[in-house]
């Protein structure tokens, strides 16, 4: 029974995040989430930009929490992180942190409310944008591996073409060296 949901979710997943990248991140990670806002027939994008303080990993449930500090005010917000409001997730800036929630930062104000940075490369992404092939893509590749012996012993011929084309190629800029010089000359007469 639970295969069955996990399965399930995993499609749901897959659906929600297929024309969209979501970067690996971390609570203590300074992140910038572009969200489409929509009022009336209008919409627009809108830009959230705080640190991560907490982040829940519930397969299609999962959420994290942004907080930031909007005119001496600390403001927080949760966002589903498979929501199809949000247009884009960029990580600003890398914290080093040894904690999974970063809740007493909300005691904090200042210099005292700073997370360090860290330097952990270039992370992959968590989801990537993946790209549907057609079924007839599909039905092409596995033609193609059915003929791949055949295709193994073509390279083989290969290598045995390119050294009789090498001299010919040699010979090709004196040529066009010479007709330059012939065009250049019928072009001053």
């Amino acid at each position: 029974m639970s295969n069955l949901l996990e399965t399930f979710e995993k499609k749901q997943i897959e659906k929600l995040t297929g024309k969209k990248r979501i970067p690996t991140f971390r609570p203590g990670d300074t992140l910038k989430v572009t969200i489409r806002i929509t009022e009336g027939d209008k919409s627009r994008l809108q830009a959230f930009e705080g640190m991560c303080i907490a982040r829940k990993n519930n397969s299609v449930n999962s959420n994290f929490t942004v907080r930031k500090l909007s005119h001496g005010e600390g403001v927080e917000r949760v966002f589903p992180l498979f929501s199809p409001i949000i247009e884009k997730i960029d990580v600003v800036r890398k914290g080093d942190v040894r904690r999974a929630k970063l809740y007493y930062l909300r005691d904090r104000t200042g210099k005292r409310a700073r997370i360090a940075d860290r330097d952990r490369g270039d992370e992959v992404d968590q989801y990537a944008i993946i790209e549907e092939a057609t079924p007839e893509e599909t039905n092409i590749n596995s033609d193609q591996q059915a003929d791949a012996p055949a295709e193994a012993e073509a390279p083989a011929e290969a290598p045995a073409e390119a050294e009789v084309e090498a001299p010919a190629e040699a010979e090709a800029p004196a040529a066009v060296e010479a007709d330059k010089k012939n065009t250049d000359e019928s072009s001053k007469s």
